[in-house]
């Protein structure tokens, strides 16, 4: 919502159209009390009026996101196949790191996003089209965001349990303003040079074992927070209780935890971050002082005053 709300971004985008598969969401509502025109979309049968949608609004540029459903790949391949339609010139890729390593046997929600990318790459050379002439893909590693859902036993136990073993690493990302840089980037082939044709992987700046990420978070909550290695019994059980995502969205997540355990997540990619936004991407530290009432352990006297964003 950053584009909406933010001066830098106001100022660069006349209007915003999205096309929702649960427009009745609080995140829809609140997108459209900020003035976006929120257009419910009904895979297969909304095909020919969601062309019409992009037609009409006069959309140059789109961000696909390919939603948390367990119809995922065939509804983003649609969605593609619609912006092509449109003729839309400018299309944002929003991609998962480590699709790239991921196995179709052990993890397939994982690598759904290369036959993604791969679809949306062939527009470049499809000639009956404008869409693909200024393509970017962002590869986003593992949203930080998602350790939110681990906060009930981070309050009431003081731990952090993921399934992520002892020994490997992984960088969590707060990815924040990058795709709204990205998609508010303008140059005289579509999206601004600096973006245009790029595949952007970004990650957070920390590698952390879980170890580490727990005494992050302990040092910026100013209390004792320990890490939990849990079994996979555990991790499934958690995840149902305290998420409301599409069942596919968990079997993502636990898909992520099993690239962290096989080594394929101990690198951090940051570069184009720094590029795109001119800013350093957030630590952990930070991470968790933004969200300190979330993780702050309810038994635990607070030291000091946090100012939560």
């Amino acid at each position: 919502m950053l584009e909406l709300t933010d001066d830098t971004f106001k100022r660069k985008v006349s209007s915003v159209t999205g096309l929702a598969l649960q427009p009745n969401t609080e995140h829809c509502q609140d997108l459209s009390k900020l003035g976006a025109k929120i257009i419910p979309h009904e895979p297969g049968r909304g095909f020919k009026q969601a062309v019409q949608t992009l037609k009409d609004a006069q959309i140059d540029a789109i961000c696909l996101i390919p939603p948390a459903h367990r119809d995922k790949l065939e509804i983003t391949l649609e969605l593609i196949e619609v912006a092509k339609q449109a003729g839309v010139p400018n299309v944002c890729l929003l991609s998962s790191a480590g699709c790239d390593l991921a196995e179709r046997d052990r993890q397939p929600r994982l690598r759904e996003f290369v036959d993604i990318e791969a679809q949306m790459m062939a527009t470049k050379g499809d000639a009956s089209t404008s869409t693909g002439h200024s393509p970017v893909i962002i590869r986003a590693g593992f949203s930080a965001e998602n350790l939110l859902l681990y906060s009930k036993q981070a309050q009431e136990e003081g731990i952090l349990p993921l399934l992520i073993g002892k020994d490997h690493k992984f960088g969590p990302v707060a990815l924040g303003v990058f795709a709204p840089h990205v998609m508010t980037g303008k140059g005289k082939h579509g999206f601004a040079d600096k973006h245009r044709g790029q595949l952007m992987v970004v990650t957070g700046p920390m590698l952390a074992t879980g170890d580490e990420l727990a005494t992050a978070a302990s040092k910026a909550l100013d209390t004792n927070l320990k890490f939990e290695d849990i079994s996979l019994f555990q991790a499934k059980k958690i995840l149902k209780a305290e998420s409301t995502s599409d069942e596919a969205e968990l079997e993502y997540l636990l898909e992520y935890y099993s690239l962290v355990r096989e080594g394929k997540t101990n690198y951090i990619s940051t570069t184009a971050f720094h590029d795109v936004t001119g800013i350093h991407p957030q630590e952990p530290p930070e991470f968790f002082n933004v969200y300190a009432e979330s993780f702050h352990p309810k038994h635990a006297s607070k030291k000091r005053k946090v100012n939560g964003k």
